[in-house]
Parts: structure tokens; sequence; C-alpha cells
């Protein structure tokens, strides 16, 4: 406790060991010089001895605090010459750089600037210095005498303007700082909220834009000039106080004026003073050049010189104009000259169109004529021919040798084409002339088609080709007459020109109130260039004109006796392929006023208005469904493959109501490849696929086809329901 005492902590290492040993000391010659028997000099010894020992942990203690204390200093200023360093570094770059720099805090107080910063405005260096506030650095420049605001702006509005745009993260704009000094300045916001600014001197770049914009506006000017020297109108342009500023040449040529009186400065109304009388219609020019503000454009036309002049001013939005002249002489003269053109031809067209009547005149009166002679003709003709015919078939009855009959049968056959053709001159110069008489009426068109299928079966026979009639029990509004005429031709031709297959003849709706006929044949069909000849008298495809194989009458009586009639004729053909004439008739009223009307009664079971196609390759079987779905009153489309069956749709050019179609169709395409092949090119339809298949995987792809089988032996039941349902 003694030493403890003694000891100063304070004091250095070495003066507290100094103490220490000379505490020692005195302890060592007491214990010495003690004579005590009871070993008190002997415990103080030991004591002695421990307190040595306690003394020496402590000075240890003490040197190895005194190393670290050492150390800790020699990094710390380590640390302060590193600090001093980085921040004698950084003065000197900012010092380094060539634009002004300043910094200030997120309390807007500058922190450090370089000597560049506002080197412009030496006025603000003694106020330039750390913890001068933004406004008041704001304020300084604001007053400064070196800063060149712009005119009529007061200091303080600078100012507030300056502060205001202080509010925004990033600001850059330009400074006027006298003399003729030109200061960048860009405004940027730390990521601590203080404020960088940096000052560039661009007064070499905006002195270079200037002398460029200069240039520009030089060359620009120049290239005005030498446009305006090239045009060939004249052009002068004006200022907002009426005084001429710039023109070119070509204006003085053609207003013809003294050059004196084009100088810069001249007043408009002096200019145009000496043109007024020479204004053709004058739009109240006087008026136009006394308006102040923006002028309307005014046209005028000036005759000057010999000249005829379009003159056009446009009013500028600074007030001014621009006057534009051109010379239209040669315009008028050929206008003029047109104009002279235009009465003498329509002068003649009026001399040509009267010769035109005249000769249209007498084109129709010799047509009229040939028209009531080859009446007379056929009329007076035919009373012969009856005669010859009827003694023909007289001597015919009396028991000729051979060969005299055989020459009255082909003088009774030639005989008999004459009739034809006299009876066909006759219907041409009847239909022509327009005296036709036509009885209108309801018609009954199912008994007609009936009739002329009893009339040309044979003869389609004859040629091996199928005739097949589609009637439909409806009455149109006809004559009965013309329109069997019309059949007959349509449906003999047809016959004629087919070498193979068939022809279809049929009736289908065409809308509530009408219905098209049609005549469809499978023949060489008529190329598109002879659409319009056909029906020329005499005219016939690659054939000649012959008694025997037809004169080409009968599509021209088709022609006219459809016209006459009211029955639009439609004609599409396929070359190779086939030819339709389909026919438009109104329908005599509701289906059962027009069959009472003509005389029909009421059918034991009224036949399906629906068009079938049969795809099925076993003959035998498609004769047979055939032959049960027409007992229905269905009209069918038979075909043994599916690409014969698309072929005929095509070539037909109707599309059926419905689709039967079995599944193994030979080598070609199956039933459910030709039902999906049809929906891709017409669009879906109800169908069956007939099939003896009953395995599940041809019930699957039926099911993702949405195609219903009707399995053989066929359910006539079933086929029924599938027929007569709707839709």
């Amino acid at each position: 406790m003694i030493a403890a005492a003694l000891v100063n902590p304070a004091d250095p290492p070495e003066r507290q060991r100094q103490k220490l040993l000379t505490i020692v000391e005195a302890l060592m010659r007491r214990v010495e010089q003690a004579t005590d028997d009871s070993g008190t000099a002997y415990a103080l010894f030991q004591r002695a001895a421990m307190l040595e020992d306690q003394v020496r942990e402590r000075t240890r203690d003490l040197e190895r605090a005194l190393d670290l204390l050492n150390d800790s200093n020699a990094r710390l200023a380590e640390a302060t010459r590193a600090a001093e360093t980085a921040q004698a570094n950084l003065t000197n770059a900012i010092e380094a750089v060539q634009e002004g720099f300043a910094l200030f805090g997120p309390d807007d107080v500058l922190i450090l600037a370089n000597a560049r910063f506002c080197a412009d405005l030496p006025d603000l260096r003694p106020v330039l210095r750390p913890g001068l506030t933004f406004a008041a650095y704001v304020a300084a420049v604001a007053r400064s005498p070196h800063l060149d605001l712009p005119p009529g702006e007061a200091p303080a509005d600078w100012a507030a303007a300056r502060l205001a745009r202080h509010r925004d993260r990033h600001v850059v704009f330009n400074v006027a700082v006298r003399p003729d000094r030109v200061i960048q300045v860009s405004e940027h916001r730390t990521p601590d909220g203080g404020t960088v600014i940096l000052q560039t001197d661009v007064t070499d770049i905006v002195r270079a834009e200037r002398a460029l914009r200069g240039k520009l506006i030089d060359d620009h000017a120049r290239m005005i000039r030498a446009t305006l020297d090239h045009i060939a109108q004249g052009v002068g342009i004006f200022d907002a106080e009426g005084r001429l500023v710039g023109r070119n040449d070509k204006l003085a040529t053609l207003l013809a004026l003294p050059v004196a009186r084009l100088r810069r400065g001249t007043a408009a109304a002096a200019l145009f003073a000496p043109l007024l009388p020479d204004i053709d219609r004058d739009p109240g020019l006087a008026g136009w050049l006394e308006r102040t503000g923006v002028r309307p454009p005014v046209r005028f036309e000036v005759t000057r010189g010999g000249r005829v002049l379009d003159a056009f001013a446009d009013g500028m939005a600074d007030g001014g104009f621009v006057l534009s002249v051109t010379d239209v002489t040669a315009e008028r003269a050929a206008r003029a000259a047109l104009s002279r053109a235009n009465e003498t031809l329509e002068a003649r067209v009026a001399a040509r169109t009267l010769e035109l009547e005249d000769a249209l005149a007498n084109a129709e009166r010799a047509n009229a004529a040939r028209t009531r002679f080859v009446a007379a003709a056929s009329h007076d003709l035919m009373q012969p021919l009856s005669a010859a015919r009827l003694y023909l078939a007289a001597i015919g009855d009396a028991g000729l040798p051979p060969e005299a009959a055989a020459a009255v049968a082909k003088a009774q056959a030639a005989l008999g084409s004459v009739e034809t053709l006299v009876t066909a001159l006759l219907d041409i110069s009847r239909l022509e002339s327009g005296k036709a008489a036509v009885s209108v009426g309801p018609v009954r068109l199912d008994l007609m088609l009936m009739q002329l299928r009893d009339e040309f079966a044979p003869l389609a026979a004859a040629r091996g080709l199928r005739l097949r009639v589609r009637p439909r029990p409806v009455a149109v509004v006809s004559d009965a007459g013309y329109l069997r005429r019309i059949l007959q031709n349509l449906m003999s031709n047809a016959i004629r020109y087919t070498e193979r297959g068939g022809v279809l003849v049929g009736v289908r709706a065409a809308g509530p109130d009408a219905v098209r006929i049609g005549v469809w044949d499978t023949g060489p069909g008529i190329p598109p260039e002879e659409h319009d000849n056909i029906f020329r008298e005499f005219h016939r495809l690659n054939a000649r004109a012959s008694a025997s194989e037809g004169m080409g009458l009968g599509l021209a009586i088709v022609e006219r006796a459809a016209a006459l009639l009211g029955h639009p004729l439609d004609l599409r053909s396929v070359v190779g392929r086939g030819t339709a004439f389909t026919l438009r008739a109104t329908l005599a009223g509701t289906p059962a006023q027009a069959l009472a009307a003509a005389g029909a009664g009421p059918a034991p079971r009224p036949p399906l208005d629906r068009l079938g196609l049969l795809v099925e390759n076993d003959a035998d079987l498609r004769r047979a469904l055939c032959l049960l779905l027409e007992r229905w009153g269905v009209s069918v489309l038979e075909a043994p493959t599916g690409e014969a069956a698309l072929a005929l749709i095509d070539e037909v050019g109707i599309c059926p109501d419905f689709l039967l179609v079995d599944q193994h169709l030979g080598d070609g395409m199956d039933g459910l490849a030709f039902i999906a092949a049809f929906a891709a090119r017409h669009g879906p339809l109800p169908a069956r696929l007939i099939t003896a298949d009953r395995g599940p995987a041809l019930a699957a792809a039926c099911a993702a086809a949405g195609v219903a089988p009707l399995l053989k032996p066929i359910d006539a039941a079933a086929l029924d329901a599938f027929v007569t349902a709707p839709g």
C-alpha cells in the first residue's frame, strides 16, 4: 500500500521503476538492522520480495501499454498525413480544372470553391469564402456590374429567377458577362442534397456558332437571290410599311417599269399606281395596300406591253407581303384557241349528230322493212312447206320401192329442217320487232319440265347421255310458250354439244320470291371471249351452220325471249368441263297461290327441296341410293370417288345441302378425308359416313371429325330421318 501510494501512475515508467528500487533498498536495510527475535525481519524481507515481483509485473504491463500507445500514435499520424495528402490532391485537382467549381452543402452553405469560380466577376472574390449561403451568392452575382443582364431585366428579377431554378436537380443555362463573354453554368444535386456548380467559358463556341449562323444566313441569302434571279416569275418583297425590300430583275421586265421605280424603299402604292389602269377586274388593290397587319391573299391580272400577267400577293406574318408576277400570255392564247376549237368541234358534233340521227332512222326503217319481209316471207313459206310435207306423206303411203321411199324420207327430213329454220326466223323477227304477242301469267314449272324430260329423253339416250330433270312444284310469272321455247333451245343445245356425261335441268330457290331455272351440261365449255358471240344469229362454235346440225339461232332466240319476258339470263362455263345457263323468274305469289292459279292439285307428299351429294364407289349401291332418294323427291349429285365429287361440284357450281359418303372409296382419299377437303373448300355441311366398319378406331375418328356413321346394311328410316332433318 505504501509503495502504491509513493508511485504515481502518471510518472513515466522509468521514473516509477527508480522509485520502486529505492523503496526496495530501504526495506532491505530496515530488515538487516532489525534484531527482533520474533521473525519480523524475515517477514518483512519476504514481503519485500513479493512486492518486487509485483513491481516487475506492473512495469512489464506499463511497457506493453506504452508500445501500443506509440503504435496508435504512429498510425494516427499516418492517417493524418494521408488525409492531408488527399485534401491537397483534391484541392490541386479542383484548381487544375479549367472550369469554375464550387460545392455547397445540403444546408446551401459554401464548402469550397476553386480560383476559377466566378473569375469573370472579380468583385465576388472577397465574399466567396466557406460559410457563404447560396442565396447570398446569388444576390452578389445579381448585383455585380460585370453581369450583362438581358435588356429590361432588373437584378432582383434575375436573382428571383435564379433561385427558382435552384430547386431543380439539374440546371444548365448561359450567362452573359462583360465584356462580350458567355459563361455556361451547370448546377447538379449531389446524393446527400448538396449542390455542385460548374462554370465553363463558352465564348469561343458561341462566337463560332454566331459566325456559322451568319455564314448560313449569307449562303441562304445568296441561294434565295440566285433562285429569284433564275425563276420565270417576277418577285417582289415588301415590309410591314409597304416598302420594297427585295426583288429580282424579272419583276422589272414583266411590269415594264423603269428601274428607278423599283429601288429599295419604294412604296408599294407608288409602284402599283401605274398598273391600276391596266388591271383586269381590279379586286380593290389600292385598299388592300392600305391595310395593316396580316393581309389576305389577292390575285389579279395585268395586261401591259402586250403581255397578260397573273399577279398574286400574299401577306407574311410580320405584316409585309410577297408579290409574284407570272407571264400567262401563251396560256391565255392557248385557252382562246381551245375555246375556238371547242366551238368548232361542237358545231361539227352537232352536224355529225344530225347525220347519225338520219343514218339511225334509215337503219331503223331498213331493219323494220327486213323484219316485215322476213315475217311475211316466213308466213308465206309455211303454207307451201306444209303442203309439200303433206304430199310427201301421201306419196310415202303409196307403196314405193325402197330407193324411192328412202328419197321421200330424206325429202321429208329436209323439209322439216327448213320448217324449223323458218319458224326460228319468224320468232327472231317477231322478237326484234317488239311485236311478239306475250301472254304473261302463272306457269307450272314442274309440269313443263316433266314434259320436256319426256320430249328430250330419247334424244339424250340416242347420244349415250344421261338426262336428269329435277322439277319443283312452283309456278312463275311468265309466258308459257316463250318460256318453253327458251328451255327447249337450252336443252337442245346442251344435248347437241355434249359428247359424254349428261345434262341436268333443275330449279333452285333464289330468295323468298324467285327461283332459278338452270341447264347444266358436261360439254366442251365456252371460251370467255365467245360468251357474247354465241348469242348472235348463225354463230356456232367449231362447227358450220347447217340444217341438220342447227343454224345457230337457238341462243339468239333464248336471249331475246328472256329479255322480252324480263328473265335475267346468266352464263357460266369452264372450257373442258361444261356450261351452265340459268334463268331467274319471279314466283306467282305464294307457292299455294301459284299452284292454285296454275291449276295444281295437292301432292300426296311434297318433294323435299334438297340437293344431296352421294359419293359411293359401288355402282349398284349408288344406283339404289339414288333411286330411293329421288323417290323421296331429293335431287342427287353422284360420284364414284372423292376427287370426282370435288370436280363435279366445281363443274356444276351448286353446293349441295348434305353429304352421303362411303368410307372406303378405293385408292384415292377415304370418306373422312373427302368430308374434310369439302369443308375446307366449300364450308361444313351435314354429313353421314357410310361404312360397315364397327371398330372403335373408326368410331373415334368419326367423333373427332364430328361426323356420325351410317352403318351398313343401311336403315331406310335412319337415312330418311337424316335427309328430312332441317338445316
